[in-house]
């Protein structure tokens, strides 16, 4: 069964987020308090020359299973570490079509916009890091980003580790993520 294992949110900028007991999403606007919520871009290059477009980064979740991936190869990643807002276990995050609808708890909905485009500060928060979250599928030819999904509320409602998740995929044909 696919479960909400953490949720974090910081209502500064840096490249972790502390994990909390629960977190408030918001329709329209992302996580109560968490710095990249807004209608707008909130993400802090981005606002620079791109401060009126919409805000389709306002959840950022990961699945867990990427720390498991990780720790095999000798990297120590836990929940927020890596700036998301809410951690998943059981669900194939990078598997979901644009658009599918993630039920969060007994309230919270949270529609997929796309991939997390990883960015060099992974390298700063641990050396050689960038390399693991992304990789080269030898038949496409394309780079596989596996950093988790960004998304935005749907409809609000209170989100804490244990809850469980449940998947709307929409209307077929179904698009595939690009990063957003």
């Amino acid at each position: 069964m696919a479960r909400v294992t953490a949720v974090s949110s910081n209502g500064t900028y840096s490249f972790s987020k502390p994990n909390r007991p629960s977190v408030m999403l918001l329709a329209g606007l992302g996580v109560e308090g968490d710095v990249h919520a807004g209608e707008t871009i909130k993400h802090q290059f981005r606002m620079t020359y791109e401060p009126d477009l919409p805000n389709l980064r306002q959840v950022h979740l990961i699945h867990e299973e990427l720390f498991d991936e990780l720790a095999a190869k000798g990297f120590a990643v836990a929940a927020g570490a890596l700036g998301e807002n809410i951690t998943t276990r059981g669900v194939d995050l990078l598997g979901l079509p644009t658009g599918a609808l993630l039920h969060l708890g007994e309230e919270a909905v949270v529609e997929v916009t796309g991939l997390r485009n990883p960015c060099a500060k992974i390298n700063g928060f641990q050396q050689g890091l960038l390399q693991e979250v992304f990789e080269l599928d030898a038949t496409t030819g394309e780079f596989v980003f596996k950093s988790g999904i960004m998304g935005v509320v749907r409809h609000g409602g209170n989100v804490r580790p244990g809850d469980v998740i449940e998947v709307e995929l929409p209307v077929g044909p179904h698009r595939p993520l690009e990063r957003v």
